[in-house]
């Protein structure tokens, strides 16, 4: 990559083979997900319950696999391009959300609000309540980041903030009367896109938007960034400004995740690694195909919980870090100079 390269990266370009590649494949998932289930549907039975030529499969569609598609692939998307966008700023292939504590404190603002009962009279307090404790995380990371700490600073920052927040969240379940609303906090904790309704459809979608827009508002910037704050600003890049930008598009996008299907981590540390190969070194060329990997990620992961024989439906958030614990492990123990490298 050029300084000539960073300067005149186009605003708008054609999709890459990989990105078709990819929304090819998020496709075909999204039909599998309104396919495949406790009542199976065929191709000609899904298209008379979208047509409404099917009562029996227009009510299977619309309450139940229409929003879990809906959701798998837009909390996938979201984590994804999440992942993708703190790698960039900080140039560090092990930066991640959930590496980062981000989504133990968005579930932390939604317990809150979940034992509290506030949730009960309005919906979306839940997805302010974790979008406000995700920024909170972030801001943190922000400061550390700017502060030119190394990455195992990061890292330990990371730890400490997760820790603190499932000790917070452990000390409000103990304390909570309702042995039913425990229950559902520690379910809703593991990740999972089961029951949901248009409902949490429409209080995420508008969030996971403006996130998506935050987060691609930065994509030159992310390109110059990649050669060193001084170069980009000498390229005319509010360096500061990018950066706010960036950690409150990734809170706005985890915290409404977070809000509507639990904590599910590792989705933003396994697809830009999947998908960096294709993108020559170029980190805003990783923010589209790293939202559609993670989408496909997310909506495999749910439909192959699904299928695996259980007595009670696995989690999401138990398959995505089943894949992605070990990843990050072998990514710590490959990554050259750890622990003497500088985010």
């Amino acid at each position: 990559m050029t300084l000539v390269a960073a300067r005149e990266h186009p605003k708008t370009r054609s999709p890459t083979p990989v990105e078709l590649l990819l929304a090819a494949l998020v496709l075909a998932i999204a039909l599998a997900s309104l396919m495949i289930g406790a009542s199976g549907l065929t191709l000609t039975r899904l298209w008379q319950g979208l047509t409404g030529g099917d009562e029996v499969a227009a009510i299977v569609l619309h309450e139940i696999r229409l929003p879990r598609m809906l959701l798998s692939l837009g909390v996938g998307a979201a984590l994804g391009l999440s992942g993708a966008a703190i790698q960039a700023l900080t140039r560090n292939p092990l930066a991640e959300p959930a590496v980062l504590g981000t989504p133990q404190a968005a579930a932390l603002g939604a317990v809150a609000v979940l034992y509290t009962g506030v949730a009960a009279a309005n919906s979306v307090l839940l997805a302010i309540a974790a979008i406000a404790a995700a920024g909170l995380a972030m801001g943190l990371m922000v400061f550390l980041i700017r502060s030119r700490q190394n990455i195992l600073t990061l890292l330990l920052a990371g730890i400490g903030i997760g820790s603190l927040a499932g000790a917070a969240m452990s000390f409000i379940i103990s304390v909570s009367p309702n042995p039913y609303a425990v229950m559902e906090i520690v379910f809703w904790l593991m990740g999972s896109f089961e029951d949901r309704s248009m409902i949490h459809v429409a209080i995420a979608l508008p969030f996971l938007l403006l996130s998506g827009v935050m987060i691609f508002a930065c994509r030159r910037a992310y390109t110059a960034m990649a050669l060193g704050d001084d170069v980009a600003r000498s390229l005319g890049i509010d360096v500061s400004r990018i950066t706010l930008l960036t950690a409150a598009g990734i809170a706005v996008g985890v915290g409404s995740s977070v809000a509507v299907s639990g904590a599910i981590g590792f989705v933003g540390l396994i697809a830009p690694h999947l998908v960096r190969p294709w993108c020559a070194g170029d980190p805003g060329r990783t923010l589209v195909p790293s939202a559609l990997c993670g989408a496909a990620l997310t909506g495999l992961a749910d439909i192959l919980v699904r299928l695996i024989p259980s007595t009670g439906e696995i989690r999401v958030g138990v398959i995505t870090a089943i894949i992605g614990a070990p990843m990050f492990i072998w990514l710590i123990v490959t990554r050259r100079g750890l622990f003497g490298a500088t985010a």
